[in-house]
């Protein structure tokens, strides 16, 4: 695709998020006795990482009315905050990658894998194939390959991914990555999405002085999580808890974890973060907080991966907590307000207001556009604050309406089967050489789409004696 076309594509793109990031501007304003809080910044748990680039390759064709494109297809590499190292493949073959974009896990349902009837496919593809199958003489026997190196076997694995993620027309350039490509394709079953590697369930919770809130339940296939206690745990008396109130440092996969709250504690809340090191389980989704294209992992060293929840708490009024998720299937962030107080919680959405009674959950979307960038704080007058921030990429290029892959800005189809060189150029599948446009198409997203928006309060809360 030239640059020019691509121009216009992402001023289309400006334009629509333009309009959908004004009414996210309106948001939310709500009347409640809301506790303060400590900011969070929305976060599902598990990885985190930053993009490093395209590690080991071999070279794809992409076909589309007649035309073909040829770009370079393989293993990603990505950082894990705190340590650890990621290995993934693209399943975004439309959109490019953004060297140093940061990545959270994600469930399959905030990605375009979401409704994609041949998503337990990929991740059988990726569990037998490279790198989780590492003896390439006994893969290529299995596909009818004369031998494959690793970037054929990179590649191959590419192509059958792409096949499905992306229903693309594609072919590996090199005859025996080819010969893998449509084996794994023949061969794929389906399999069930991963669970996460970390996470906490619900990440807020709500209650009043004196009681413990919660549960909160650790799910993760680590051995055990550390919990990192409230940061004015020591003044404030706040304590994490098991289920007998017994204060605790850690905990397994299956407990359910508290906030104890002393009874004459002021209204207020607190945070707790879980951590652990484990491999992230091989096929869970990995989105960007830009618009940078989807990945879905093949292999993971031992990794550092967190989780946080909150809790908040008053002596009387309404009591929210508060957390949002990616909903692909109605194509918005569903915002869950759970109500745990003693008055309704009433805020308005989007011109719409809703209300809460006493003791009841409500799960409200706001609808945004593909490729929407959305950053929005909900504030409380004592300091509550709840941060959710991305942008919703639900569905590849070709579920818009037509095939059209970029053009790599990278190795030339004379270098490509050798691995990348660590440089600035981001020889990645689907990199074009709009991509600095495409980046600051995103931030203008970023600021256009901020928006402060304040959750009022209708009294003030007494002072506990």
């Amino acid at each position: 695709m030239s640059a020019s076309s691509a121009l216009r594509r992402g001023a289309a793109r400006l334009a629509a998020a333009t309009l959908v990031s004004g009414l996210v501007a309106a948001g939310l304003m709500a009347t409640a006795g809301v506790a303060a809080a400590t900011p969070t910044p929305q976060n599902e748990g598990g990885a985190t990482a930053t993009m490093g680039g395209l590690k080991t390759y071999g070279a794809a064709v992409v076909h589309d009315g007649g035309t073909d494109e040829q770009v370079s297809a393989g293993l990603f590499e990505m950082s894990v905050d705190d340590g650890g190292t990621l290995q993934t493949y693209c399943i975004d073959i439309h959109n490019p990658a953004q060297k140093d974009a940061k990545y959270q896990e994600t469930p399959w349902s905030g990605t375009s894998l979401s409704g994609n009837k041949n998503a337990g496919k990929i991740r059988w593809i990726l569990s037998h194939s490279y790198p989780q199958v590492n003896d390439l003489a006994a893969l290529a026997a299995e596909a009818g390959a004369k031998g494959l190196t690793e970037q054929d076997a990179a590649a191959g694995t590419q192509v059958a991914i792409w096949r499905y993620s992306d229903e693309a027309d594609v072919d590996a350039v090199d005859p025996q990555a080819e010969k893998l490509a449509d084996y794994l394709q023949k061969h794929a079953r389906d399999l069930p999405e991963p669970a996460a590697s970390l996470t906490l369930d619900p990440p807020a919770v709500s209650g009043h002085p004196g009681e413990r809130l919660g549960p909160v339940t650790v799910r993760t296939n680590a051995d055990g999580v550390t919990m990192i206690p409230p940061a004015d745990a020591a003044t404030s008396g706040v304590k994490i808890v098991d289920k007998n109130g017994t204060e605790i440092t850690s905990a397994a996969d299956g407990e359910r974890i508290y906030f104890e709250v002393p009874k004459k504690a002021l209204d207020g809340s607190a945070g707790v973060t879980v951590q652990a090191s484990t491999t992230v389980p091989v096929g869970r989704a990995f989105a960007s907080e830009t618009r940078s294209q989807t990945q879905i992992l093949a292999g993971s060293s031992e990794s550092t991966v967190s989780a946080a929840a909150t809790a908040n708490w008053a002596g009387t009024g309404a009591i929210p907590a508060l957390w949002a998720e990616k909903n692909c299937a109605k194509g918005g962030v569903d915002i869950t307000a759970v109500n745990k107080g003693d008055e309704a919680f009433t805020f308005t959405l989007m011109g719409l207001s809703h209300t809460i009674p006493a003791g009841r959950t409500q799960i409200v979307t706001i609808p945004l556009q593909e490729d929407q960038a959305y950053d929005f704080t909900i504030k409380g007058s004592d300091g509550y604050e709840k941060w959710f921030k991305g942008v919703l990429d639900c569905r590849t290029e070709s579920s818009t309406g037509g095939l059209r892959a970029q053009t790599v800005s990278g190795p030339s189809p004379a270098t490509v089967g050798g691995t990348a060189a660590t440089d600035t150029n981001l020889a990645e599948t689907g990199t074009s050489n709009v991509t600095p446009f495409i980046a600051g198409t995103a931030i203008a997203l970023v600021v256009i789409g901020g928006a402060t928006l304040l959750l009022l309060r209708n009294k003030q809360q007494p002072t506990r004696d």
